[in-house]
């Protein structure tokens, strides 16, 4: 079935909803004139006009009118015969209950026959226009046909014959204006259910939408509570999207200062906010309406402050791959003339000693510009993250190995403790080897007593996220190199370049995880966040 028949086919099936149930109401309108009948004659409560009244007649007549219509509306409830079917049979039983009621009261001057009007009128809004005519056509034969039959036999006055013709003629005048009203009525509930059905199809696809983004979207109303919110703003805020309802201050206090503030101000904040866990989140607010933000609904946008500062670093990266490049061009070729040169010179036989010193600072100054470059080369260079998952214990073991083995360590040297088992993580494996191979040897430079280097893994119970602590046994570190230590050309040796924490910190973010400086009072404690394993990524590049 194409996408237009079934449109057409939803279309239909809420037209014929709606149409059973006006016929559930006319059915009980029904109910309510055959209930009042059947009560009135029963209690001998009928009105004056309707003294002599055939009262057997009467009665059978009502309660028989009052069974069929609870018989109708249990068909309908039912729907135990077609539409069609229902409509034309109720119709037929009006018509025919309200002549017997009629006549047991006296003919048309009793004032009954007007029911005939209320029938056709009903009868025409069920069914199509072509039945109009027909309905009429039987309420005028049912009134001239009793006025006949009471002439003949119950000394009916000939002046019943005019007010049974102008009974006739307002239901044929009914039968018409409604059937009109009716077919407007018809196309415009079918356009409202068109217009219903897309409305709903609309909806529909922006709520997948919304929660198939990856940037966080809730909804607050106007007294600030959350009625939307989308997997990724739960995921943020670390609850399920079930539990984002209700007041924005019990779901996030400093959320919901940030919305004060706005309403407020009307300015965003700038700085992110501590969401959960180790995440940071950027939060902005957009008003729903065009008056004040404090009598409509708010537009919240969260983002995991992690993934922005990935796109920023790669607008970064590009700006730094064409200076590096520029470096290269400019700084590496005299650098390997004059490194070159002190090589020869310091070949030379006929230096003194103090002129040889001389020649030995050029080449090792040469060389820490030399290294200086790579370093900055290594940052500019944009390679594919090749992100995988995969168990950190057997793994990092091997690297501890490696490690032993490069710097000689004795046992004990390198610690291992596992806070949770099994952990798995999702990172490029070279570039963590990178970053915890930058990492041990800083302190492995600064650690005294054994053991000099301690590697704890756990998981965070808040947010499932996994992470890896690389501590030192150094003295710590001073507040003013903490400030800033992760920032390029920053160091405390002579000989560093100050490059090496920078461009681990820019490898982790380049994988969605984070390295933070966590303590530093008795040695350095770095830990290594890395993203959620079961999380789909960014493909990024450093």
């Amino acid at each position: 079935m194409t996408q237009a028949a079934t449109r057409a086919h939803e279309v239909r099936e809420r037209v014929q909803h709606n149409n059973w149930n006006a016929l559930r109401y006319f059915n009980f309108y029904r109910i309510v004139i055959a209930g009042v009948f059947t009560i009135l004659s029963l209690t001998g409560k009928l009105p004056p006009n309707l003294s002599d009244v055939d009262t057997r007649l009467f009665v059978g007549t009502a309660l028989g009118y009052l069974v069929f219509a609870i018989g109708a509306m249990f068909l309908v409830e039912q729907r135990g015969l077609t539409y069609r079917l229902q409509v034309y049979g109720g119709v037929l039983a009006d018509v025919g209950a309200t002549s017997l009621l009629m006549h047991a009261a006296g003919g048309v001057t009793s004032g009954i026959g007007i029911l005939l009007v209320m029938s056709v009128a009903g009868a025409c809004l069920l069914a199509s226009g072509r039945a109009a005519v027909f309905f009429a056509a039987l309420a005028s034969m049912a009134l001239l046909g009793e006025t006949f039959f009471g002439t003949l036999y119950d000394g009916y006055s000939p002046a019943n014959y005019t007010q049974a013709g102008l009974l006739g003629a307002a239901c044929f005048g009914t039968a018409v204006l409604a059937s009109a009203l009716a077919e407007r009525a018809r196309r415009g509930e079918a356009l409202a259910a068109a217009r219903a059905l897309d409305i709903e199809h609309l909806s529909r696809l922006n709520e997948h939408i919304v929660r198939r983004m990856r940037a966080g979207i809730m909804v607050l109303d106007r007294k600030g509570a959350v009625v939307l919110a989308n997997d990724a703003a739960a995921e943020i805020l670390g609850r399920e999207s079930d539990d984002l309802r209700g007041a924005l201050a019990d779901i996030s206090s400093s959320l919901n200062d940030s919305f004060r503030s706005w309403l407020r101000s009307g300015e965003n904040p700038a700085a992110s906010i501590g969401a959960h866990g180790s995440i940071n989140a950027l939060v902005s607010f957009t008003e729903l309406g065009a008056s004040e933000p404090e009598q409509n609904g708010t537009l919240v946008f969260l983002e995991d402050a992690a993934e922005t500062r990935q796109r920023a670093q790669q607008l970064k990266l590009a700006s730094l791959g064409r200076l590096t490049a520029s470096i290269a061009h400019e700084i590496r070729n005299p650098l390997g003339a004059i490194s070159h040169a002190g090589q020869l010179l310091s070949e030379s036989p006929d230096l003194t000693a103090q002129d040889r010193r001389l020649t030995d600072i050029v080449l090792q100054h040469s060389q820490r510009v030399n290294a200086i470059i790579e370093n900055v080369m290594t940052i500019g260079r944009r390679h594919d993250v090749v992100s995988e998952s995969f168990a950190l214990r057997p793994w990092l073991e091997q690297f501890c190995a490696e490690l032993e083995e490069r710097f000689e360590l004795a046992e004990g040297d390198v610690v291992q403790h596992w806070l949770h088992e099994p952990i798995v993580v999702k990172i490029d494996k070279s570039q963590l080897q990178q970053v915890l191979w930058n990492l041990s040897e800083n302190g492995l430079r600064y650690a005294g007593q054994a053991p000099r280097l301690v590697f704890e893994a756990g998981i965070i119970e808040s947010n499932g996220r996994p992470f890896l602590d690389v501590l030192d046994s150094g003295p710590g570190l001073s507040d003013a190199i903490a400030d800033r230590l992760f920032e390029p050309f920053a160091t405390t040796e002579s000989s560093g370049t100050g490059l090496g924490l920078y461009i681990a910190r820019e490898l982790c973010e380049s994988n969605q995880a984070s390295l933070q400086l966590i303590e530093r009072q008795r040695g350095c404690r770095f830990r290594i966040v890395f993203a959620h394993p079961g999380r789909q990524q960014r493909i990024g590049k450093v």
